[in-house]
């Protein structure tokens, strides 16, 4: 019970994060550009990964080869989103891009659990989870309305 409350509350922190980032950098992208504000976001998470990858001992860096390719491609989908961001951002304001990027999320995730895509268990798309994805698109329809 204690293991499971400890990762809910990791991924809650890791939607505050998200929740938190957009912004930050979007509002970096406006004052300097949207290339230099993925620039120096990525520059940013590059230092801290590689400060913590020296903490934990390297794990299995040297095994990066290994990977499939388009597990090698995240970084790109980092900068696509990054410069989603800085165009939806002084638009719609942060609720509405924060909202459109966590339903895109999750449609994405419906769709990779239903196939089984890229290692993961597959999930069926049933009536519940159908009813869940129209709740979703309503939900951020209101939002963003």
């Amino acid at each position: 019970m204690f293991d499971t409350a400890l990762v809910i509350l990791i991924g809650l922190a890791g939607g505050v994060a998200v929740g938190m980032q957009s912004p930050l950098a979007g509002a970096l992208g406006q004052r300097i550009g949207p290339t230099a504000s993925s620039t120096i976001v990525h520059l940013g998470g590059l230092l801290l990964s590689l400060f913590l990858l020296w903490c934990r001992g390297g794990e299995r860096i040297q095994e990066w080869y290994t990977a499939p390719w388009y597990m090698l491609a995240a970084g790109c989908l980092g900068v696509a989103l990054f410069q989603t961001i800085n165009v939806t951002l002084p638009r719609l304001g942060a609720t509405a891009m924060v909202t459109l990027i966590i339903v895109g999320q999750l449609l994405t995730g419906v769709l990779i659990d239903a196939q089984g895509w890229l290692g993961t268990a597959a999930r069926p798309f049933d009536m519940f989870r159908a009813a869940g994805v129209l709740l979703l698109l309503a939900g951020g329809w209101l939002i963003v309305r």
